[in-house]
């Protein structure tokens, strides 16, 4: 399996740490899109990682793949939890979390890694995910 995923998915660890760092707290509560915060996306990449932490969890506790019942519509329902965490806290969070998954995935048994990778690749390569809603935040900063 090709591992250009661990490079890709630390730039972008490192991303959202050099964002969270540069942003005050009035920044970091700018408008993103009609309903999210800079900070709201912080704690949706924080949640959406820890998904895939629990995919790696279970998939390496039974062996094989594990495909949790979870979608998209879980932003609507999560978006009151994620304005109430303070900033800060949000960017804290995200940054924590994305390191710890960026280790798991990189420690990750290569069998099963590729099984996952092979039903969602966005599951491996977390830089997909993460650079989506970067570069949303970078376009509403720059306005």
């Amino acid at each position: 399996m090709d591992r250009s995923f661990v490079d890709r998915n630390r730039l972008s660890t490192e991303r959202i740490r050099r964002l969270a760092a540069r942003l005050s707290d009035g920044e970091m509560q700018t408008p993103v899109g009609e309903h999210w915060t800079v900070a709201i996306v912080f704690a949706h990449l924080a949640f959406w990682d820890r998904r895939v932490m629990y995919v790696l969890d279970m998939t390496e506790q039974d062996g094989k793949l594990f495909i949790p019942e979870i979608d998209i519509f879980v932003n609507d329902l999560s978006l009151p939890l994620w304005a109430a965490i303070p900033p800060r806290a949000a960017a804290r969070i995200a940054i924590e979390t994305a390191e710890t998954l960026d280790r798991r995935l990189e420690a990750f048994p290569p069998a099963l890694l590729e099984e996952i990778h092979a039903y969602n690749k966005r599951w491996v390569d977390r830089s997909l995910h993460r650079g989506e809603h970067l570069d949303e935040a970078d376009a509403a900063l720059a306005r």
